[in-house]
């Protein structure tokens, strides 16, 4: 038997990617049409949002543990959150949490350290980028990082917000962020993290000059390898 995947959305762009990547990499491991159980809740984004300007962390916190404990009730074992700005609560939530959560952040340094990679790029909502979600958990495994610069961080902050949070991509969108990636490969980066949940619908692969760190995805596949603890393992899905 796997385990229940909880995922508590905040962005339903970025939670709906995330639950396609758990479906659609599950059958690497239950053959074909096979995944995991999964639950989603979510409180209105408008919610989230109201905290968020205001910067009340320890007010989205309680956001995030009601979602866990009505993902509890439904059965789920084990808890992700695909969105990067948020884990900026989680240094406030409260003791004993209702289930063991994975960290974006964890699982991203864990992936940039596994590849070798020396210094990455970190791309995310402005708050993302100049918070403290990413640096301890890249310096605990020693991978430096590096963010835009003020005028970058401001306009690819307006495109999460204005644009990919409702699902548009456009062509200037991704025109402008890879050369964003660009500017930070000649930093010296040699990975670079999309660091927002959203930003894989607009940076693919092969649009980016430096290797990416999906966070997404990432999150995705480590509940998937925590899911399927005692499962008949399969080949391992790329990224992981």
């Amino acid at each position: 038997m796997s385990r229940h995947i909880g995922i508590v959305a905040v962005s339903a762009e970025g939670a709906a990617l995330c639950y396609r990547t758990i479906c659609a990499e599950g059958r690497e491991w239950f053959g074909p049409y096979g995944h995991p159980q999964v639950t989603m809740h979510t409180f209105s984004f408008q919610d989230y949002m109201k905290e968020f300007a205001a910067r009340r962390w320890s007010e989205i916190a309680k956001l995030l543990v009601a979602s866990a404990e009505c993902l509890k009730e439904a059965g789920a074992q084990l808890l992700i959150c695909p969105d990067n700005t948020v884990h900026e609560a989680f240094d406030y939530l409260p003791p004993g949490s209702p289930l063991p959560w994975l960290h974006i952040a964890e699982e991203v340094a864990a992936a940039a350290a596994r590849h070798g990679y020396h210094k990455v790029g970190v791309l995310g909502t402005r708050s993302l980028m100049e918070g403290m979600v990413y640096p301890p958990k890249l310096a605990q495994l020693g991978v430096a990082y590096s963010v835009p610069g003020l005028e970058s961080r401001k306009q690819i902050d307006t495109i999460i917000f204005d644009e990919l949070v409702y699902g548009r991509v456009t062509d200037p969108a991704r025109a402008f962020v890879t050369r964003v990636i660009k500017d930070l490969q000649h930093q010296g980066c040699d990975a670079v993290v999309l660091g927002c949940t959203e930003l894989p619908l607009l940076i693919r692969p092969k649009d980016s000059s430096l290797p990416t760190l999906d966070s997404n995805r990432l999150l995705a596949l480590s509940a998937l390898r925590l899911a399927v603890d005692g499962v008949a393992q399969r080949p391992r899905p790329r990224g992981m």
